[in-house]
């Protein structure tokens, strides 16, 4: 569901580039496609950045890859830096791009310094990220765009898709991150959506936050213990021991928030993130606190 039009405190005001990407990864929720679709992204996208409120707080840049064209890319984002010079500049990326020191550079002369790139790791260890991204040297790509990045000064949310081919190895993910990616702004442990090819993969990709929960709460100790900024996203709060609940975030966009009647009379249940209402499954343990 996409809006037609943008609000300026929205969560989810989404410009979305292509249905394209250089990667398939395994537990995917908007499932890559071939066909050409650059173009009419970009007319409806520039239409939707014409007609937005000046003061919205926040445009989020996905696909698909959103970089798969440079040029269309450079494009959009000199657009929303044009007609909206207030307004953050959220782009969701593999990273791959960003290799090529002259396009980060220029990337980061059209975002006018109101970029966050939200790039994915799926493990410290080159082997399994691949696996998980399904793109054989996505890892080595990814790495080398993460430090192009920051040598160009663009401010990079880390995200890790917490699924059953890495959940046993948050701990030295956490530890990989402080000692060789230490300049990242913050590191987002997300819980996944279950479409798409997460639900084709299930068995493969699924996780429970009960399974994977006391190493998830051991990385954020590593990751704070070390000034690193720490999120969990998509897990809902009562799954969360309460003394790691500071951790969590309500970061599924509105559109996609559901709660169950589980939830119903829950003193939390205003700042929590709730579940995706596309899931086909629902997390074991919802409970109203």
């Amino acid at each position: 569901m996409m809006k037609e039009r943008f609000e300026a405190e929205s969560n989810s005001n989404v410009l979305f580039v292509t249905a394209q990407c250089s990667n398939r990864c395994i537990m995917c929720c908007e499932p890559p496609k071939t066909e050409n679709d650059l173009e009419f992204c970009l007319r409806r996208n520039v239409r939707l950045i014409e007609t937005a409120p000046k003061d919205t707080r926040e445009v989020c840049v996905t696909g698909g890859e959103p970089t798969i064209s440079r040029g269309m890319f450079l494009e959009l984002i000199r657009k929303i830096s044009s007609s909206l010079p207030e307004t953050s500049i959220h782009v969701l990326s593999n990273g791959r791009s960003f290799k090529d020191a002259d396009f980060t550079r220029s990337t980061a002369e059209a975002g006018g310094g109101r970029l966050i790139m939200g790039i994915p790791l799926h493990s410290d260890f080159y082997g399994d990220h691949d696996f998980i991204a399904g793109a054989k040297g996505a890892w080595r790509d990814t790495m080398w765009g993460l430090y192009s990045l920051q040598e160009n000064g663009i401010p990079i949310e880390l995200r890790i898709v917490i699924n059953r081919q890495n959940c046993r190895r948050l701990r030295r993910m956490a530890d990989f991150i402080y000692k060789t990616l230490p300049f990242v702004s913050w590191v987002a442990l997300m819980a996944m959506e279950d479409t798409g090819w997460a639900r084709k993969n299930h068995d493969l990709v699924w996780a429970e936050p009960q399974d994977f929960m006391e190493e998830l709460c051991g990385a954020a100790d590593i990751l704070d213990g070390f000034g690193i900024g720490t999120a969990f996203y998509n897990i809902p709060l009562c799954l969360i021991p309460e003394n790691y609940r500071r951790f969590a975030s309500k970061s599924i966009s509105d559109w996609k928030t559901r709660f169950t009647d589980a939830c119903s009379g829950c003193s939390m249940k205003d700042g929590c993130c709730g579940l995706f209402a596309t899931s086909k499954a629902e997390f074991r343990g919802i409970r109203a606190l």
